[in-house]
This record gives structure tokens, sequence and C-alpha cells, in this order.
């Protein structure tokens, strides 16, 4: 059974790591590697210190991968081994499902970041369930293409995962809609940082029975500056749902001191782990 937990994801650690390029289905699987490694910290040497921070459980964003030779996921899923670091989830990053013209090729490309998740050992990949403005055809498609993702995460040996986020799953009513449909396939990360407006607290306490794992995400106005009442909000509306699984910390607010902001947002969300 899992259990609530901290995590943390590299991109909240983007700057430690040299801002490394984005890349997406229309690069392929090229790399743009002479943005690598360019930080205080590379990808290799990432567990160990998210180790020593006292976090055992880390999300790696697809574009943080300097490589995805064999050899490199070797050493990744060693060094992940060695820190007793666990990688709950890849999280691809780009790829939209719904494309009127591109779906094609973007899943094929999603395909592939499935398959590096099984290698790395993950336990999950994050997909986006699709960025075409919601309509009962395109939601449809969300939910066929990620029915046929599941197949390929299966045969990884790993849970396929969504996140409310983007068009699709704007709205509670289509991530419940997508999911139920499912039948439990495809398992929900909940942000709380991807939906705003007037009705947010109670948008994201709908679908908060769903999340599997959590971006647990504060926002800073400026350095050290927390909107700390809504994270907790947003903290509360979890573990009223019985939420039990990782908070993984999302921290991408203004200053260079990515350490300083995890430590913020870990103050705060440890009393919501027991």
């Amino acid at each position: 059974m899992s259990t609530p937990r901290l995590s943390v994801s590299t991109w909240s650690l983007h700057r430690q790591l040299g801002k490394p390029g984005f890349t997406g289905p229309a690069h392929g699987m090229q790399i743009p590697t002479e943005t690598h490694n360019k930080g205080p910290i590379s990808l290799l040497e990432l567990p160990a210190r998210v180790a020593e921070f006292g976090i055992n459980t880390l999300e790696i964003c697809h574009f943080h991968l300097p490589s995805v030779e064999k050899s490199y996921l070797s050493e990744l899923r060693a060094a992940l081994a060695d820190a007793d670091v666990e990688l709950f989830s890849l999280l691809i990053d780009d790829g939209d499902i719904t494309h009127p013209s591109e779906a094609s090729r973007d899943i094929a490309w999603i395909e592939k970041w499935i398959d590096i998740a099984g290698e790395l050992g993950a336990k999950c990949a994050r997909v986006i369930g699709g960025k075409a403005d919601p309509s009962a055809e395109t939601i449809a498609q969300s939910r066929d293409v990620l029915t046929q993702l599941t197949e390929r995460a299966d045969t990884a040996g790993i849970r396929l995962m969504s996140e409310n986020w983007f068009a699709i799953f704007s709205t509670p009513e289509n991530v419940k809609t997508i999911l139920d449909g499912l039948d439990g396939k495809v398992g929900l990360c909940l942000d709380f940082g991807n939906w705003r407006g007037g009705t947010k607290y109670e948008d994201l306490a709908a679908i908060a029975p769903l999340a599997e794992s959590c971006h647990t995400k504060a926002h800073f106005a400026a350095p050290r500056e927390m909107d700390k009442a809504d994270y907790v909000q947003c903290l509360e509306l979890t573990q009223k749902a019985g939420f039990a699984g990782p908070h993984t910390l999302i921290y991408d607010g203004p200053g260079d001191d990515e350490w300083e902001g995890l430590a913020l947002e870990r103050e705060v969300v440890n009393p919501y782990l027991n």
C-alpha cells in the first residue's frame, strides 16, 4: 500500500541541473547535449544529493535526461539504487495525443519514453491527457489513446498516470469522465498549481480522491514569500480526501536557491505526512 511521503521533481532543481534544453516530439529522440551538465550538479549526482536533503523519492522530467543510451540509463538506475532513492515517475512533459494532425507522431514518441521509464525502474510514467479543445470527440480520443498507452506501460512494467494539466484535463468533469471510463487503468497526479480561479479549491477537491500522487506546489511572490494560506488549503483538501501517495515538492519560484525553496515547502508539508 502506498504511504504519504515526501518526493521532489527534477523540475524543482532545473537551475541546479543547469537549465537543460526542452525537447518534444518535433525533435524526435535528439537531445541538445550542449545544454546538459552545465549546473552545479548532474542528473547522475542528483539522487545522492536528494537523499542528503532527506528525501528518498524522485520524479524526473524527460528532458532532464542527457542521454537515452542504455549504458546511461543503467548508470542512472544504479545511482538511484545506491542512494536508496525511489524513482516514482518519469514525467513525459510534451506530446499531444489529441493533436489533429500529429497525434500519431506524438503517441509514438510518448511510447518510447514509456519504455525508458521502464528501463530506469520507475514505478510510473505521467503523460499529458491532451492539448486539443475539449469536445465529445477529443475527450473520447484522449480516453482511447490512454487505453492504448496502458498496454505499452504494462509491457514496460509501469503504471500510466495523467495530470490535471492542459485543455483536455482542465476541468474536474473531464478528468472524472476520462478516468472513470478507463476503469482504474490510469492513475491521476494532482497538481496544486495548474488550476486557478474562484473555484480552484472546489475543483481540486472534486478530483483529489482519485489522486495517486501530488505535485505539491506552493506559489512564491518573491524569494521566501510563500502563499502559505493557499498551500495549506490545498494540503487540507488532499488530507480530507485520504491521499496516501508521494507529495512531490514543486518549486519554480523566484530566486536561484532552489534548495531553500524546497526546504520552506517541506516545513509546511511535513505535518500532512502522518
